[in-house]
């Protein structure tokens, strides 16, 4: 995801806000708090009804939303909701203070309407998710959203592992926490062969299967970890 699909995503989200809190939202009031050009709300308006948001049109007056129409919490799949959350991770790196503000209060939003579990569980993941800007855009792995799950429901993962030696171990893990390098996904994991936590990285995971038996959460946060074990 580059920085304009990042903007993007975060625009149509907050739109989709506006038109849930004022009864009448004109395009040219749209594109002043985004600045962005009217011509570009026009197209965010139409990728939002093509997504299924009934939005009325009142000429010469702007847009509203059918009424009675609100996010429900069915919405959003677990998986969807923690991808929500690594978009919040990437737009906490851009350097525009007000983009930020507004990206976060419209994932506030969001947040309000999953269910607790759901809360939660994305209110975890983003303690538990570090970002740092990829460079190469490489995609060079595609284990990210079983992890999530993995590690907001706490359920033990087994892999296949690869080391720099070009070895490979079968390992069974409790992800801890996800973060972001300027080349790589790495996984912070209890792992049961080593008694004690590892770094992962995600492109070395050859295979991976998510077990029914799950293991006690650890009692501390990311940066408790940090500061244990750096």
């Amino acid at each position: 995801m580059n920085d304009n699909d990042t903007k993007r995503l975060s625009r149509l989200t907050a739109i989709l806000t506006q038109l849930q809190t004022k009864r009448l939202t004109t395009a040219a009031s749209l594109a002043g708090k985004f600045n962005v050009s009217i011509r570009t709300i026009y197209r965010d308006i139409r990728a939002l009804e093509q997504a299924g948001v009934p939005i009325l049109t009142e000429d010469g007056k702007g847009y509203s939303l059918m009424e009675g129409y609100k996010i429900p919490p069915v919405m959003f799949s677990e998986s969807q909701a923690n991808a929500l959350i690594l978009a919040e991770q990437l737009v906490l790196k851009n350097k525009d203070t007000s983009f930020i503000r507004d990206y976060t209060e419209a994932i506030d939003k969001i947040k309000a309407v999953l269910r607790q579990t759901e809360k939660d569980k994305v209110n975890l993941l983003a303690e538990r998710t570090r970002f740092e800007q990829n460079l190469n855009r490489e995609r060079n792995s595609d284990n990210i959203s079983q992890l999530q799950y993995a590690l907001t429901n706490f359920y033990l993962v087994r892999i296949d592992y690869t080391n720099e030696q070009n070895k490979t171990t079968h390992r069974t893990i409790e992800p801890f926490a996800l973060i972001s390098t300027t080349e790589n996904w790495l996984l912070i994991a209890w792992c049961h062969l080593r008694n004690g936590f590892r770094y992962f990285r995600l492109d070395r995971i050859t295979a991976l299967e998510i077990l029914t038996e799950k293991f006690d959460q650890h009692k501390m946060t990311l940066q408790e970890y940090f500061d244990k074990f750096h």
